[in-house]
C-alpha cells in the first residue's frame, strides 16, 4: 500500500507538471513570474479589444482575429491600429509572421497631432527581408539607425527567420536607453533626444516633421501597410 501511495502522489505530481508547462506555453496568455513582474497582454487572442485605427472609431474589416492571431488580411482596407492606452517607458515583446514580400512595422509614442502614425511615433520596421520592396530591413529603426555588418558574412546583421514563419521580437524604450532585437539578438542601441539621434532625425525625412520622436509617450501602432502580417503574444511592460 505504502509503495502504491507514492506511486499516486509521483503520477499526480508529474500530470500536475505538465499541465502547468502547457499553461504556461499557450499563447496569448501570461506566466504566473510575468503576471507578478506587472506584464500586461495588449491582444487576448479573441478579439480586437483594446485597438482602434488610427483616428477612428473601430476596426477596419482589414484586420481580423485568425486561429489566435490579430491579422492584417487585406492591406486595402485595414489601415494602422493603436491601442487605447499610451506608454512612455516601457517593454514590448511580440511574435509576427509576415507574408512573402510583405512590409509592416511597429510604431510607438504615437500621437494625435500628426496627421499618420509615424508622424509623430519612430518605428520598429517590420518586412520580408528577401523579398519586400522597401531596402529599410526588418528590425531597423526607419531612416534612422541599423545594425552593423556581420562580422562572418561582411552583411547587415539579419536574425529574421523566412516569410511564413513566426519571429520574435523585443523591443525596449526607456529615456536612457532603446533596444531593438530579434529572436533573441541584439541589433543595436539608441537614446532619443540625443545629438546623434536629433542629427539623424534632421538629415531624414522627418527632419521635416516637427512633431516627430517629440512625445515622451503615445500610442502603439501596428501597420497595415503591404501584405498580410501576423501577431500573436503582445505583451508589455511599463518601465
Amino acid at each position: 500500500m505504502k509503495k502504491n501511495h507514492w506511486l499516486t502522489l509521483a503520477c499526480t505530481f508529474l500530470v500536475t507538471l505538465r499541465l502547468a508547462a502547457a499553461d504556461e506555453a499557450k499563447p496569448n496568455t501570461l506566466t504566473a513570474a510575468e503576471k507578478a513582474a506587472g506584464w500586461k497582454l495588449l491582444f487576448d487572442g479573441e478579439s480586437l479589444t483594446g485597438w482602434h485605427n488610427f483616428k477612428k472609431d473601430g476596426v477596419r474589416p482589414g484586420w481580423q482575429v485568425e486561429a489566435g492571431a490579430l491579422v492584417c488580411v487585406d492591406p486595402h482596407d485595414a489601415g494602422d491600429i493603436v491601442t487605447g492606452e499610451k506608454f512612455g517607458a516601457f517593454e514590448l515583446q511580440l511574435d509576427y509572421n509576415i507574408s512573402e514580400g510583405g512590409n509592416s512595422g511597429i510604431i510607438f509614442h504615437v500621437t494625435d497631432e500628426g496627421g499618420a502614425v509615424w508622424a509623430t511615433g519612430p518605428e520598429f520596421q517590420l518586412e520580408d527581408n528577401a523579398k519586400a520592396a522597401d531596402p529599410i530591413r526588418c528590425g531597423w529603426l526607419y531612416a534612422l539607425y541599423q545594425p552593423p555588418a556581420d562580422a562572418n558574412t561582411g552583411k547587415i546583421l539579419d536574425a529574421t527567420k523566412p516569410a511564413g514563419e513566426w519571429n520574435h521580437v523585443r523591443l525596449l524604450v526607456t529615456p536612457e536607453k532603446c533596444v531593438h532585437e530579434i529572436n533573441g539578438v541584439k541589433y543595436f542601441e539608441y537614446v532619443i533626444g540625443s545629438a546623434d539621434f536629433n542629427e539623424r532625425v534632421a538629415k531624414s525625412k522627418f527632419g521635416k516633421m516637427p512633431l516627430f520622436a517629440k512625445a515622451s509617450s503615445g500610442y502603439l501602432a501596428l501597420q497595415g501597410d503591404h501584405g498580410k502580417v501576423s501577431f500573436r503574444n503582445v505583451k508589455i511592460l511599463r518601465k
